[in-house]
């Protein structure tokens, strides 16, 4: 057993591909969801399934209402999601939220005395966010190293992305390796109440694009038209 880790678990096709390989690493998976003020809770649902079937030690879901500060299609409701490809930072971008979760399994992770973090970003396949890169993950993992008791005890946490150079088809390719349920897995910025995805918003295009990419069936469960 490689010990305990801090899995932030979406609900989505990368988190749960995420929270495979950890446990694939031996890890004991105490799986973190945040409830942010999204639109919808259809996410929230998916990853208590996914925690379940990938037998997470435990899963966990905080609150954060970032939708009172809105700025994002995904937190307010007067911002429309766009369902065409768009250039430059999307509209659909949260501000500061992986630094926000991240925050919140740093501070679990630290209290469980784990010194692994594991999250889904993806720096290929995705929609431009600034908080997906490289660069974004090494900063927060120094920031980490400074910002806690454990840090400066010289047992600093480790972030690890390990998808995050993958293309999408990679991506579903090993979870489906790794035995995850894709059907299971809700990816869309508006899903409705059951989960189920509209095939017009930039998550749905990037998942759909990817499983057609795998050579693998697409298992969305997808709304009528």
């Amino acid at each position: 057993m490689a010990g305990a880790a801090v899995v932030l678990l979406s609900g989505g096709l990368d988190s749960a591909t995420t929270l495979a390989i950890a446990r694939s690493r031996g890890f004991e998976c105490h799986a973190l969801s945040v409830e942010y003020g999204q639109r919808h809770s259809a996410e929230i649902a998916a990853a208590a399934r996914v925690a379940h079937a990938l037998r997470a030690h435990e899963h966990r879901v905080m609150r954060v209402d970032l939708g009172s500060i809105g700025g994002s299609a995904l937190t307010d409701r007067s911002i429309v999601v766009p369902e065409q490809p768009t250039s430059g930072i999307p509209v659909t971008y949260v501000p500061a939220r992986n630094t926000m979760m991240l925050s919140l399994a740093l501070a679990w992770a630290e209290v469980l005395h784990a010194q692994d973090i594991f999250i889904g970003v993806n720096a290929v396949d995705y929609s431009g966010y600034p908080d997906c890169r490289p660069e974004f993950i090494e900063a927060f993992e120094q920031l980490a190293s400074l910002a806690t008791k454990a840090g400066v005890e010289g047992k600093a946490c480790r972030v690890h992305a390990p998808l995050i150079r993958h293309s999408k088809a990679d991506i579903i390719r090993e979870g489906t390796r790794l035995g995850v349920d894709f059907s299971a897995t809700v990816s869309c910025y508006q899903a409705d109440a059951e989960g189920r995805a509209c095939r017009r918003c930039d998550s749905c295009r990037i998942r759909r694009d990817g499983f057609a990419a795998a050579g693998i069936p697409d298992p969305t469960r997808y709304a009528e038209r």
